[in-house]
């Protein structure tokens, strides 16, 4: 049986079920190392869905979880009979059920600060700890040792509490707060996906007779004991089957995991269908307007990087808005740099690199270059720029000329993340 549970601010709170050695029923949890597991705890940030954001968040976002769903799942098992004369320690090879990977997203290598905030509060929504770094439960045959007290037909198994769900992008926009009067708010963003991840394991050992709670781990052992009717026992036979990956996973559902799309289309106003370019140009630079994204010139690679604005610029620091679909609120846009003709991109071999640099490319349809937008208040030119395909905001890591513009997880927590975009 299954647990699905939807939240907006979740509710905590999990029963932890036990049962006593005397029934014939035992289990042992084996602790996770502190990289693999943590308290589930609140979040350094406090960003919340409607709450007020300030322009130095423009930059930033954080995860919210949108739905979460516990299943007490089976890794490892054998069914063992056991006599009077066999009693005692023994040590009984099981093999492989079922194979979970952590994950969030696409990715599977759990390193950048927004997927393990997403891991943390999906743990925190339902009070368990679970495990915040990759890592799986293994697919190879493991060994089990147990002393054996009682005579009959036993499960010995490995599980785990297998928690999944779908989280959401918070992200700090304008609002229209009515009366011609705006506001800055975290948003539900674009960008969203799905998580995999689970609890500490645990080994033991449990016989149909014995009493256990229902939706625990051990009557997950038993179903696989054939327990109960012909008819219960048609409906848990045991089987070899791994995690879904996100993708596949979400393809399943009928949607698709996005690709980098290579067919390619001629930078400009045809940039791509469904886009508009703004007949203007625009400047992006850091808050005191001193240094300005600019694309590299002839023979000088492809980064974009920090650098002072001045006529030998040559226009690589301008760059021309093309505004397309709008998802949540929030405009697709592609810049097209106005000396070179390129388009702003991330690289698709970095693409899923915390910190990867920005570059410029030959302009294609093709969602890792497509940016959002997220604006100040009217009267003010801070924005946040968010990159479509990976989600992660744009910022730089040192405030220096010849500075790359990067892609960070969560943006740069120091407000750095927040730029100015002004009229060339």
């Amino acid at each position: 049986m299954r647990h699905t549970r939807w939240t907006g601010r979740l509710g905590r709170g999990l029963i932890a079920f036990t049962a006593a050695a005397a029934t014939g029923v035992a289990a042992m949890s084996f602790a996770a190392t502190p990289a693999a597991a943590a308290p589930a705890g609140p979040a350094a940030a406090q960003a919340e869905l409607g709450e007020a954001c300030t322009a130095a968040d423009l930059g930033k976002r954080h995860p919210f979880i949108q739905s979460v769903e516990v299943a007490p799942t089976i890794t490892h098992f054998k069914g063992w009979y056991v006599t009077d004369g066999s009693l005692g320690s023994q040590t009984v090879e099981t093999s492989t059920q079922t194979v979970i990977s952590v994950s969030v997203g696409q990715k599977t290598s759990i390193e950048s600060s927004f997927e393990v905030e997403a891991l943390s509060k999906a743990g925190a929504s339902v009070g368990l700890d679970v495990q915040m770094s990759y890592t799986s439960t293994g697919s190879t045959s493991k060994s089990i040792t147990w002393n054996f007290q009682k005579p009959g037909y036993y499960a010995l198994y490995e599980g785990t509490k297998k928690v999944t769900g779908e989280y959401g992008s918070l992200n700090c926009n304008r609002v229209d707060l009515g009366d011609g009067t705006f506001g800055l708010k975290w948003v539900a963003g674009p960008s969203n996906g799905s998580y995999t991840t689970y609890t500490t394991l645990e080994e033991g050992a449990v016989r149909c007779e014995d009493a256990v709670p229902a939706n625990s781990i051990m009557r997950k052992a038993q179903d696989l004991l054939d327990c109960g009717t012909v008819a219960a026992r048609a409906g848990h036979a045991p089987a070899v089957k791994a995690s879904a990956p996100a993708g596949a996973a979400k393809a399943a559902r009928g949607g698709k995991a996005a690709e980098p799309n290579p067919a390619g289309r001629s930078a400009g106003a045809d940039v791509a269908p469904g886009f508009t370019c703004d007949a203007g140009y625009y400047k992006i630079g850091t808050a005191d307007r001193s240094l300005f994204w600019t694309a590299p010139g002839f023979l000088q690679g492809d980064n974009v990087q920090l650098k002072p604005s001045t006529v030998l610029s040559l226009n690589l620091d301008q760059w021309q808005l093309c505004r397309g679909p709008e998802i949540n609120g929030a405009a697709e846009q592609i810049l097209v740099n106005h000396s070179s003709n390129k388009c702003l991109a991330i690289a698709e071999q970095t693409a899923g690199d915390e910190g990867s640099p920005l570059v410029q490319a030959d302009c294609k349809s093709d969602d890792l270059q497509r940016f959002y937008i997220y604006r100040d208040v009217p009267g003010s030119d801070n924005i946040g720029v968010q990159n479509k395909y990976t989600g992660y905001m744009i910022g730089h890591d040192r405030y220096a000329e010849g500075q790359p513009l990067r892609q960070y997880s969560s943006g740069r927590q120091d407000g750095s993340g927040t730029y100015v975009l002004v009229k060339a």
